[in-house]
C-alpha cells in the first residue's frame, strides 16, 4: 500500500486555506483509482475538518503535528506526548511576560476540544478569540477555570518577531519541548508561535500510522519546518514552491507553488490521473 500524506496550509491548500476546485476533483480522482490518502498538520482536529470534510479523507488523520491521531471511521482519538502542568506554566509565564497571550489547548476523554487562556492584551488577540469562540463557543474559557490534570496538546499565541522570539528563547532549556512558528495568516507583521511536547511529530505519528495500516511506501508534501520529520521518513518527499528553502532542500524535488494548483498538477502526472 503506497500512502500520499499533505500537510494543509501552504500545501494543499490554495492562500484563501481552503481545497479549491481542482484540487477537490484531483483527491476524486485519487479515489478513484483506489490511490490512499491522508493529511499530516499542525492544525487541531476541529479547524482542520471544517476544510478536509467531503473531501475523502477516510483514513487516520494526524493533528497538532503529531500530538493527536483521529480515525474518522471509528471516530476514535489516540492522544499521547501531553505537555506536563510544569512545561505549560513555563510557557504560560514566558508567554506573560512579554505582553503575549497564551492559548492552552486541552482535550477530554470524549474528544471534546478546550482552549483556556488569561486575558488578551492586543486588539489582534482579540480578533483570534474571536475566531476560537466561532468555532468552539463554551469550550473557550478562563485560564483560572483550567482542570488541574488537563490533557494540554499545545499552547498558540500570536506575537511580533521581537516578542515570539524572545518566548521561545526563554523556553529553549526545556528539553521536552518544540516550538514552531511563521509569518501569521492574520498579519504579516506578526507572527505565530505553537509549543507542544518534543516527542509529538508528524514523522513519528506517520510511522506509527504506516505500520498499523501497512504502507509500504510514504509519499508526502509539505512546505514548512515542522514537516522535515516526515520528509526524513518518507520515500518521497515533495516542497511546492512557495516551502522554506530547509525544506526544499530536504526534498525529492520542489513541484508547483501552492497557489497555482502545484500539489494536484503533480498529483496528476505522478499517477497518470
Amino acid at each position: 500500500m503506497e500512502l500520499v500524506v499533505f500537510d494543509l496550509d501552504g500545501t494543499l491548500l490554495s492562500a484563501d486555506h481552503r481545497i479549491s476546485d481542482f484540487t477537490a476533483e484531483t483527491l476524486k480522482l485519487l479515489t478513484s483509482n483506489n490511490i490512499a490518502y491522508t493529511v499530516a498538520t499542525g492544525r487541531n482536529l476541529h479547524s482542520a475538518q471544517e476544510i478536509i470534510a467531503g473531501h475523502g479523507f477516510l483514513l487516520p488523520h494526524i493533528y497538532i503535528n503529531g500530538v493527536i491521531v483521529w480515525d474518522p471511521g471509528s471516530e476514535s482519538l489516540s492522544l499521547g506526548n501531553f505537555l506536563s502542568n510544569t512545561e505549560a506554566e513555563h510557557i504560560i509565564r514566558a508567554a506573560i511576560s512579554e505582553n503575549v497571550t497564551p492559548f492552552v489547548h486541552c482535550v477530554t476523554d470524549d474528544h471534546k476540544h478546550f482552549i483556556y487562556h488569561p486575558p488578551v492584551q492586543h486588539e489582534f488577540e482579540k480578533r483570534l478569540l474571536d475566531m476560537f469562540y466561532a468555532r468552539l463557543a463554551a469550550n473557550v474559557l478562563p485560564l483560572s477555570e483550567m482542570p488541574l490534570r488537563s490533557r494540554i496538546t499545545n499552547v498558540s499565541m500570536l506575537g511580533t518577531s521581537l516578542t515570539i522570539g524572545a518566548i521561545e528563547l526563554n523556553i529553549a532549556d526545556e528539553q521536552h519541548l518544540v516550538s514552531y512558528s511563521g509569518m501569521a495568516m492574520e498579519n504579516k507583521d506578526l507572527k505565530w508561535l505553537d509549543i507542544h511536547h518534543s516527542q509529538a511529530s508528524k514523522g513519528n505519528a506517520l510511522r506509527q500510522l504506516g505500520s498499523s495500516l501497512g504502507v509500504s511506501r510514504v509519499l508526502c508534501f509539505g512546505d514548512s519546518d515542522n514537516d522535515l520529520s516526515m520528509f526524513a521518513m518518507a520515500d518521497e518527499a515533495y516542497a511546492p514552491a512557495n516551502a522554506k528553502e530547509e525544506v526544499k532542500a530536504a526534498s525529492t524535488a520542489v513541484i508547483g507553488h501552492h497557489n497555482e494548483e502545484g500539489i494536484a498538477l503533480f498529483l496528476r502526472q505522478r499517477f497518470n490521473l
